[in-house]
């Protein structure tokens, strides 16, 4: 074989590994291991946040129209009738011209509607307060409910967990949640120049640097990768890795292997499956024009180019928008750089971000596409659509930021 069979777009691409994932399993699991996973089901609040009128001042709990019109020079006059414990049902209630105590955080007894911060009260003796600024009706309080009303749904099926939603989530005793299982990852790198990176490569070897660049970052997707033992270039070994790896994940990565010429061998074995169908085989991108995905069964096998940083953009471009729960972070910024592209093409550029008298700026990171230094600099990567021809020094760009 000679050239590509498919060629797609990397939009094509990636809607197609949307549109071939298998539907995700369900769990129940412990509110202390819920974070950065998905909701598979709405979550309603069971009672009230909160359950009691409160307030966020300490001072004096009053009936706000006994406080109307008082100043520095005219304060209203209150009787003192005791205090509010932090942590305590109140055990008070204030009739008209009364006030007690109480704390932040205090709950706020019957017959009060608002609280006036102890700066500006004065206390004389042992039964009488001094207010010397007015507070209008439920000032200083947060109400029942008014954070969380009982029954409201406070997250949607397909919300991702971050550390403040699980703070949100113990404030109302919600100890297990129901969410989808993280998705399960194959990982195969292929090729008879590949060793395992304790090894020291003899010449015309390489260390197997995308199993476990690839394994990093599909962690960092919130799924579970598993690594499997590397592959020659063998049709029956290779089916057999295959095989294996179709049966114990959900989805199966292969690097290397994917481009003219060693492609031979991964389309024979990933074809030979029943009902194999060719998702597409080659996307009019740089880097990585010889990616493919056959979906086998209602499993899927995405193969990436060998060279790392054509495998690393690829997961990014079109494997982590399947794979992540949330959308990538990006940011404008300046373009360091004249940068040329081929029309008909979409190319992703690696950048480094610095930052010079307040303003973003982009550096291309150029090179082959076998140099890992490259993605190590980088913060993030840039989109050169198939439409243009480059972009101009000083342009402001999108920055696509790694996670």
């Amino acid at each position: 074989m000679a050239e590509f069979l498919k060629v797609v777009s990397f939009q094509e691409a990636r809607q197609k590994i949307i549109e071939g994932f298998p539907r995700q399993g369900k769990e129940r699991v412990y509110l202390t291991e819920a974070q950065r996973r998905v909701l598979a089901s709405d979550v309603k609040s069971p009672e009230d946040l909160p359950a009691f009128h409160r307030t966020v001042v300490d001072g004096y709990a009053v009936l706000a129209e006994d406080t109307f019109g008082s100043s520095e020079s005219l304060p209203a006059y209150l009787d003192y009738v005791g205090e509010v414990k932090m942590g305590q049902e109140a055990g008070l209630s204030l009739q008209k011209g009364q006030c007690c105590w109480i704390p932040t955080g205090g709950m706020l007894p019957a017959g009060s509607n608002a609280a006036v911060m102890v700066e500006y009260t004065e206390k004389l003796g042992e039964d009488t307060v001094l207010v010397y600024r007015p507070v209008g009706p439920w000032e200083n309080i947060m109400q029942k409910g008014e954070d969380i009303k009982k029954e409201e749904v406070i997250f949607s099926e397909g919300s991702f967990l971050r550390a403040q939603d699980i703070g949100l989530l113990a404030s109302l005793g919600i100890s297990k949640l129901l969410v989808f299982k993280p998705w399960r990852v194959g990982l195969i790198s292929t090729g008879d120049e590949i060793v395992p990176i304790e090894e020291t490569p003899s010449t015309g070897k390489v260390r197997d640097v995308n199993s476990h660049a690839l394994a990093a970052a599909i962690r960092d997707c919130g799924a579970i990768p598993h690594n499997y033992p590397l592959v020659m270039d063998d049709f029956k070994v290779f089916k057999n890795a295959v095989e294996l790896g179709l049966r114990e994940n959900d989805l199966l990565i292969m690097s290397g292997g994917s481009s003219v010429g060693l492609m031979d061998v991964t389309l024979d074995v990933l074809l030979s499956f029943p009902g194999a169908e060719m998702l597409f085989h080659g996307i009019a991108v740089k880097p990585g024009k010889p990616t493919l995905a056959v979906k086998i069964g209602d499993k899927m096998v995405i193969g990436l180019p060998g060279h790392p940083v054509s495998a690393l953009m690829m997961f990014h471009i079109i494997c982590a928008p399947a794979l992540s729960p949330y959308p990538p972070l990006s940011i404008d910024a300046c373009l360091e750089l004249n940068l040329s592209s081929q029309a008909g093409r979409d190319d992703f550029v690696p950048v480094e971000l610095r930052e010079e008298k307040g303003e973003k700026l982009a550096l291309p990171l150029l090179g082959k596409s076998g140099l890992m230094n490259i993605l190590s600099r980088a913060s993030g990567f840039i989109h050169i659509p198939y439409e243009k021809q480059g972009l101009v020094k000083g342009e402001n760009t999108r920055v696509y930021l790694f996670m």
